[in-house]
């Protein structure tokens, strides 16, 4: 089974683990991220791990899926096409069916080949991407949850990931807001959950992101400031990387500002 299939699930079936004992009541509790509440931030992750899996069993249906997404972004509605999509769906239920769909759809994922193309609201993607892309906003939007919550969020080794994939998304970083692409791209050398040491790029003490992995996956995600993380971060290229850093999909967003996102 493809791996990170698994971590996707595995990712899921701990933010499930964490929520289940909620009250109905609890899913209207707030967040740091845009004022979304639980049921917020569950209801879009169901909706687009949906998407993802149609654009996986049913291209046709995912490409009037996307396309409707499209009319409703062009109108300003996206929040309600999705509030729409969930018709009433919300707390303990809609929690379940998230959850009992992202172990379906990770089998799923986990059997395809990871090299076959499917379709997204952007380029075409592969399998382990378009998965690899699902984990990190499951781990990115639950970060809210386990900061409302007052938990401290122990990570695995599964946000490798994540820290691929902020890698991988340096150029995308500027390309995305119309900025020349640097030449030089910064060394990153991360300790993992486990006290492993991630590396990335050419070796450099002038050039260079050393520090946390959490933390790291933290800034591409922009679920924290670098300012509220442990990166040491060196150099002019590295700097602006980090203050600009966004390793997903969709126009420019900028950091949430420092102090602003916390484990209350």
């Amino acid at each position: 089974m493809l791996q990170q299939a698994i971590d996707f699930r595995d990712e899921s079936s701990a933010l499930y683990g964490l929520m289940k004992p909620l009250s109905a009541d609890a899913f209207a509790t707030r967040t740091q991220f845009k004022n979304w509440t639980f049921n917020d931030i569950i209801g879009h992750l169901h909706m687009w791990n949906r998407a993802a899996d149609l654009s996986l069993t049913d291209e046709k249906a995912f490409q009037e899926f996307i396309g409707q997404v499209f009319q409703a972004v062009a109108g300003g509605g996206l929040r309600q096409f999705e509030a729409r999509w969930l018709d009433g769906l919300s707390g303990p239920k809609l929690l379940q069916q998230w959850h009992e769909f992202a172990v379906e759809m990770s089998e799923r994922f986990g059997a395809a080949d990871p090299n076959a193309r499917v379709k997204w609201a952007g380029p075409d993607m592969s399998v382990r991407s378009s998965i690899t892309a699902r984990l990190m906003e499951t781990w990115a939007h639950g970060l809210a949850i386990y900061d409302a919550l007052g938990v401290v969020r122990e990570d695995d080794d599964r946000i490798r990931n994540i820290a691929i994939l902020g890698v991988n998304t340096f150029g995308w970083t500027f390309k995305n807001r119309k900025l020349d692409v640097p030449s030089s791209i910064p060394y990153v050398r991360l300790t993992a959950p486990s006290g492993d040491v991630w590396e990335w790029n050419d070796y450099s003490e002038t050039n260079r992101i050393t520090g946390n992995a959490t933390g790291f996956c933290q800034v591409v995600t922009q679920t924290r400031n670098l300012a509220d993380t442990d990166l040491q971060v060196d150099g002019e290229v590295a700097r602006q990387w980090m203050s600009i850093a966004q390793c997903f999909a969709g126009p420019p967003e900028q950091p949430p500002a420092p102090g602003t996102r916390f484990t209350q």
